[in-house]
């Protein structure tokens, strides 16, 4: 089975290089790596250009479309039998396309979504966003830790469709925005099989503040009532949840001016909360700064999250 890697990059020439160079340490070889450079001004050609010898490697560049797209035009000039698609921004372990090719063929899969995790040598925040973004306590699991893989949404920072879910299904139909959990969505529509795989996993090297990675939580939430504009099933319980804990801490604000009684219950409840964060971080990261690190991390994640939710769900009403 031949692999082709896509690999949209929009100014990130040396978290590229990361991505590339752990490429060459795969135990498989049985790969193609197409990076589409969408517009950037800080251009990555000669790291692709460096990486000759080790790889089988393409270099294209376009006019500046959206990451969707670029994913698009990266499958249109594959030979591969299966599209990997990973962000610029991650790192793959050795035995990637090992653990890919026994699950596409024991599992008989048409499409799959891996997980990401933090690596030993990240720094602190690193792993603090990690755990904010694939814990149980800020996101159900949802982003890699689901009990049946059938109902995982793949997104597109580690995702694979074989060469004929492709040509069926168009590719991306929207350049940003959650276009990978709405092509998600509908890939299972069209009957094709997509799971999770969560041996298939990549190091998701994060390059945020606090204040970046607010703004990419907000937009998170926006995204899914974008992916509902497409299928309005797309919205369950789960992503609920941010709103309502945005709308608990404002709640713990204003129950001190009406009661002790309410506030204190709420502040319990908040204070529950808080120390299975951090004890559930500190044992995963094992690293109690991680771990009081953490408790930001997922106060953040959670809140704007659900603020770009609620935001983006005004617009559409007042929109139509």
């Amino acid at each position: 089975m031949l692999f082709s890697v896509i690999i949209p990059v929009y100014n990130r020439p040396e978290e590229l290089r990361e991505l590339l160079y752990s490429l060459t340490c795969q135990t498989q070889s049985n790969f193609e790596v197409i990076v589409v450079e969408d517009g950037s001004g800080l251009k990555a050609e000669e790291v692709c250009h460096s990486f000759q010898k080790e790889l089988r490697i393409q270099y294209v560049f376009q006019k500046n479309s959206g990451q969707g797209f670029a994913r698009n035009k990266g499958m249109e000039l594959a030979k591969g039998d299966f599209y990997i698609l990973f962000d610029s921004d991650v790192v793959v372990p050795d035995n990637y396309f090992f653990q890919v090719e026994n699950a596409i063929l024991e599992r008989n899969l048409d499409a799959f979504g891996g997980p990401d995790a933090a690596a030993k040598d990240f720094s602190i925040l690193q792993k603090a966003m990690d755990f904010a973004m694939t814990s149980f306590w800020t996101t159900g699991g949802i982003r890699g830790k689901m009990k049946d893989p059938a109902k995982y949404q793949a997104r597109g920072f580690n995702m694979g469709v074989s060469k004929a879910v492709f040509e069926k299904t168009g590719g991306f139909l929207d350049p940003n925005q959650g276009e990978d959990i709405e092509w998600s969505i509908r890939i299972k529509k069209a009957g094709f099989r997509l799971e999770l795989v969560k041996e298939a996993f990549v190091f998701h090297k994060r390059k945020n503040t606090l204040w970046s990675f607010s703004k990419q939580a907000f937009s998170f939430g926006r995204n899914r009532i974008n992916v509902s504009r497409f299928h309005p099933d797309a919205i369950q319980i789960v992503h609920l949840m941010p709103s309502l804990f945005l709308a608990f801490l404002i709640s713990l604000s204003l129950t001190g001016m009406l009661g002790w009684r309410i506030f204190m219950l709420q502040f319990l409840v908040f204070s529950c909360w808080v120390l299975a964060v951090w004890i559930s971080a500190t044992f995963k990261t094992k690293s109690f700064l991680a771990g009081l690190l953490a408790i930001v991390t997922s106060i953040l994640q959670l809140s704007a999250y659900g603020l770009g939710f609620i935001w983006e769900f005004l617009v559409k009403i007042f929109k139509g």
